[in-house]
């Protein structure tokens, strides 16, 4: 899902846009609408059993709506199995809809239908293993949601009703069971309606026929698994047209519902989907469901939900078009197995939208990820694990699931390598246990890990439990033979984390000369001597914006090239700390500062280490010498406190 207020308009092929990256701009909405929905929360299973003790397969739902009437009326089925011996089956179900009758083969069945559930009592009970169905008729107005679970509206004067389920909407419109980890294998979607409106559901459309007087029928099929909360209805006044994307596994049909009103301007936008989908299939394997077809359906909210082969839009924007459209592999064929790792849906969705400019529109791929890496850490704390499923405010934190969760993809791909990270995560799409099901973070990290032949549990412990952020400090300075000397600090937004090791590229560059190094840094204040061939006359520190860091400093600092054998401080001139670099460790020293007039400021003894950090907040602004003393050896270096 993309409830966001959409960064690109009017792309060409070429990618040309105008692009607003203001955090704040970019994730406001998904996090001011999700506070209207937060009233919703997962009911507890009956008996304590998360599956309910069965099995869906098959869902049809026969609706009766008119896009001018806020009310529903229809029938669903639903085939299941027995897991255990079952006699009741139990149901999510707004109670501000209306159940008329359950039927079973034809004979009506008991039911108790409160606090949002329905239970329905089966005339035996079945055996674990045994196949069964029910039909459920209901009707009334569904009840308002923040997120839009069922809205009657109007666009340029027409009437519309659309659904969006996700996260624990789809009981407001619908019987179901709203459970992750249980796809039905199947659905039909018939919708009764008003003649002169078109409906938009999932799958294919079979059929569009009259169906008595001034009604149109209109029956979609879907024959892939599906999620309860990616099946969704839209009718209004739709203009209909297709574009198509030529594969080398045939033409996949994107079959567009929009706005009569905005025609011209859908056909323009939605011509991008073509380099989008070619491009995913080439990252991430053939598009799952091509046996049917993908499409868009115009809808009256800001941004978009990735309704399974039929994303709802709120406008053909360029990187909202390439966000539902990521979400058909990740979130779709593979679904997060609970909302505690919805960031497998949306950090992936949200990286894929970015690729697009790396791939296809490298002019913007600076800038979105200098936006989002700015927006994540404009705040010191937060964990890309959800950890609080009954908030929808924090399920679909913008900064935190989208935001940070990107960019924990973004430095997987950046430890892991291009071939390895691309290759995990199309084997974690095509894992016969995960595809078409559910999946949990672990399971993506065991292909990540087999991929790559990395151990990735420091990675995960840091970055998608943990919270916040590093932040850089780096000094550097070159001798005359040419030797570079740097010294790398980190500290750490949150507690939570005492130290983020990750690999930091450096770039070096003069006029003529350019060059990158990586330095692996296990620990703050570590120092690298570096041979970059040539005089180094500057220096930047993650200049392609692997790494999600902030408030980083880089310094030119000529007494770290004074040469071994010496004492070497950092920063220079000090603020609130001075960092010491003994040539030896292996001693306890004893240390004076003087001031400009020879006084003693401090003194003190260090233990046997190579740094030490002296607090400089209570000296006053000037020049001050350091000196050290190991025995018989006395080393001195000046510094300077400048606040």
């Amino acid at each position: 899902m993309r409830p966001l207020s959409l960064l690109i308009l009017g792309l060409t092929t070429a990618v040309q846009a105008q692009i607003d990256f203001d955090g704040k701009t970019l994730f406001q909405i998904v996090e001011s609408e999700s506070r209207g929905h937060s009233h919703h929360h997962a009911h507890a299973r009956s008996n304590g059993d998360p599956t309910r003790g069965y099995d869906l397969s098959y869902h049809r739902l026969e609706l009766d709506v008119d896009p001018a009437v806020r009310a529903i009326n229809g029938t669903v089925t639903h085939n299941f199995a027995a897991l255990t011996e079952l006699t009741e089956v139990v149901f999510d179900l707004s109670t501000s809809l209306t159940v008329t009758q359950v039927l079973h083969h034809g004979d009506a069945l008991p039911f108790v239908h409160e606090s949002d559930l329905l239970t329905v009592g089966l005339p035996s009970a079945l055996a674990a293993g045994q196949q069964d169905s029910l039909s459920i008729s209901y009707g009334g107005i569904p009840p308002e949601t923040g997120f839009g679970s069922f809205v009657q509206t109007t666009h340029a004067g027409a009437p519309i009703i659309w659904t969006l389920s996700e996260p624990y909407g789809a009981r407001d419109w619908w019987p179901c069971k709203q459970d992750l980890n249980d796809k039905v294998d199947s659905l039909d979607v018939v919708v009764f309606a008003p003649e002169g409106q078109r409906v938009a559901s999932n799958g294919m459309l079979i059929a569009e026929e009259p169906a008595g007087v001034g009604l149109l029928r209109s029956h979609w099929r879907h024959r892939y698994p599906i999620n309860y909360y990616l099946i969704a209805f839209a009718v209004t006044n739709y203009a209909v047209y297709s574009d198509i994307v030529p594969t080398d596994q045939g033409d996949i049909e994107v079959l567009n519902y929009v706005f009569p009103e905005q025609l011209a301007s859908s056909q323009q936008g939605s011509q991008e989907i073509t380099a989008q989908m070619l491009l995913f299939n080439e990252l991430f394997g053939h598009y799952p469901f091509a046996e049917e077809r993908y499409g868009h359906a115009q809808f009256g909210w800001g941004g978009g939900m990735e309704h399974q082969t039929m994303s709802f839009m709120g406008n053909f924007s360029y990187e909202l078009m390439a966000h539902e459209l990521a979400h058909q592999w990740f979130g779709n064929a593979v679904t997060c197995g609970s909302w505690e790792d919805i960031w497998l849906n949306e950090g992936f969705a949200t990286y894929m939208s970015g690729l697009c400019y790396d791939f296809l529109g490298p002019q913007y791929w600076m800038p979105f990820k200098r936006g989002r890496r700015d927006f994540v850490t404009s705040q010191p704390d937060g964990s890309v694990k959800c950890t609080d499923t009954t908030s929808v405010n924090r399920i679909f934190s913008g900064r935190l699931t989208y935001g940070k969760g990107m960019f924990v993809l973004h430095m997987l791909r950046w430890v892991m390598g291009d071939s390895a990270f691309f290759t995990g995560c199309r084997n974690y799409l095509n894992d016969p246990e995960l595809r078409y099901a559910s999946a949990r973070t672990p399971q993506l990290q065991a292909h990540l890990e087999a991929s790559s032949g990395m151990d990735l549990d420091e990675f995960m412990a840091d970055w998608y439990v943990g919270e916040g952020h590093p932040s850089y400090t780096l000094g550097w300075g070159q001798s005359e033979l040419g030797q570079l000397d740097i010294l790398l600090e980190q500290t750490q937004s949150h507690p939570s984390v005492d130290f983020f090791e990750m690999p930091v590229p450096v770039r070096l560059w003069n006029a003529t000369d350019d060059t990158t190094v990586v330095l692996d840094h296990t620990f703050s204040g570590q120092s690298f001597d570096i041979l970059p061939g040539f005089l180094v006359d500057s220096v930047a520190l993650d200049p392609e914006i692997w790494l999600l860091s902030a408030q980083n400093l880089v310094t030119q600092v000529p007494e770290l090239a004074l040469g071994h054998g010496s004492v070497r401080v950092y920063p220079n001139p000090a603020y609130d700390h001075l960092n010491v670099l003994l040539p030896s460790s292996t001693h306890r020293v004893d240390w004076l500062v003087r001031d400009q007039l020879g006084r003693i400021v401090e003194q003190g003894t260090w233990g046997a280490a190579a740094i030490h950090r002296l607090g400089t907040l209570r000296y006053t602004n000037g020049r001050y010498l350091l000196e050290t003393r190991q025995g018989s050896e006395v080393l001195r270096t000046g510094f300077a406190v400048l606040k």
